[in-house]
């Protein structure tokens, strides 16, 4: 094999999430498809869980805050952090996890300039609220966001981070564009608002919004009924949407093809009636979905 034929070494992620061992959340949810997308990633975990939480009863422990420095080191001493493309990070438990993510994101920052920062706001939901410590949202929209290239908000997390109402599609991008004058600005810049729904959009669709310096795109994909909703779709589609993105370095095309996997994994998962997410069962869809939602610009 001559050197101009040989294979490329796949992209690194490293991944800061909680993990349950039966069902499909935070690494457990954001992992695989990565994975499936060709990226070597280096989970770790800030929880260890029996299962999530919507059950209503679980086991296991929350690690400390401590642990993620530890096991960082301990990557840092491979000599593999300038390889690092990109830090996800999702659901953080405590001020310690915080503070924590951030240092990790800065020592990756420190041996290569150029990787990325996505931060998923895990905070609350409609109907829900806020279901994380009551002082977790600023910590995270004071410590996180500002460190952060991509965030990944729902519609609920995006009214909590910048206190606007948003229910129509000009206030969904009102809100976007002042989430992301918070972002890191020497990177991207680009907010994501999953499980959008507003009032000015057709009936029975959700949709998801992705805003950055050269425009903004919306995705819309029929609104499944799944009720209760399903554990681990945001932890899966601030997976896909990164993912998707270091490979095409294009929001629009990445958010349609995150959105158009999701999709065909939430389809799967009602079509089999199941409590949690197939993410096994429709790992063919995460690179090349079946049915292509495209993105529209709308500004």
């Amino acid at each position: 094999m001559t050197p101009s034929s040989s294979p490329a070494l796949p992209q690194n992620i490293l991944s800061i999430q909680s993990w349950v061992s039966y069902g499909h959340v935070g690494n457990a949810a954001a992992v695989f498809p990565l994975q499936r997308l060709g990226f070597e990633v280096w989970p770790i975990n800030t929880v260890q869980f029996s299962n999530h939480t919507g059950y209503g009863a679980w086991t296991g422990m929350v690690f400390p805050p401590e642990l993620v420095a530890d096991l960082l080191s301990g990557i840092e001493a491979r000599g593999v952090l300038p390889e690092c493309a990109a830090v996800l990070s999702g659901y953080m438990g405590s001020e310690g996890t915080v503070s924590a993510v951030v240092e990790a994101v800065r020592r990756v920052r420190a041996a290569n300039a150029g990787a990325l920062y996505c931060c998923d706001p895990v905070m609350g939901d409609v109907g829900r609220g806020v279901f994380v410590r009551p002082e977790l949202p600023d910590l995270i929209r004071a410590q996180a966001v500002p460190e952060a290239d991509i965030v990944t908000p729902n519609q609920f997390e995006l009214e909590l981070l910048t206190g606007h109402s948003v229910r129509t599609l000009p206030d969904a991008l009102a809100a976007a564009r002042t989430l992301r004058a918070t972002l890191r600005g020497d990177g991207p810049r680009i907010v994501v608002v999953t499980s959008l729904v507003r009032e000015d959009a057709p009936a029975g669709m959700i949709e998801t919004l992705a805003v950055t310096e050269d425009g903004a795109w919306l995705c819309r994909t029929p609104l499944l009924p799944l009720d209760p909703p399903r554990n681990g779709t945001g932890d899966a589609i601030a997976a896909l949407f990164l993912g998707h993105f270091l490979q095409t370095r294009d929001a629009g095309k990445a958010l349609s093809l995150s959105m158009s996997a999701l999709y065909a994994l939430l389809d799967l998962t009602h079509r089999l009636d199941t409590r949690e997410i197939q993410l096994v069962a429709a790992q063919d869809e995460y690179a090349r979905p079946t049915r292509l939602f495209e993105a529209e610009r709308v500004a």
